[in-house]
């Protein structure tokens, strides 16, 4: 069974940053994708950013040129740098794995979720 193991997060001022980081537990080779997912109260979970085992992305809109996801597949992590941090981007965020190649959903494995708050 593979186990997805966050860190990070925490409170932040906005347009501060936060770092974000998942390392998984089992070898690698069986995930192509991992990513981060997030969720806001009262908000349906949305993906984040995708990174491929062969490092293409993928980033929702309003993250892009803020967010940047990278991956580490000899130490099976992968990190999300969260720049420029705006209240809207608080929210529960999770680590995410897939043993398929889309980098739009990923739904195999799951992290326990961090909290990221960011105050205004």
């Amino acid at each position: 069974q593979v186990q997805l193991v966050e860190s990070g997060g925490g409170f932040v001022q906005a347009g501060g940053s936060l770092r974000l980081a998942c390392a998984a537990s089992k070898n690698i080779f069986r995930i192509n994708t991992m990513g981060w997912y997030r969720q806001a109260p009262g908000k349906q979970r949305e993906l984040v950013a995708a990174i491929s085992s062969g490092g293409r992305t993928n980033y929702v809109d309003s993250v892009k040129g803020r967010f940047t996801i990278s991956r580490d597949n000899a130490k099976n992590t992968v990190a999300l740098q969260m720049n420029s941090l705006k209240p809207e981007d608080t929210a529960v965020y999770y680590c995410a794995a897939d043993r398929g190649f889309s980098l739009f959903v990923l739904n195999d494995y799951w992290g326990q979720g961090t909290q990221v708050t960011v105050s205004s």
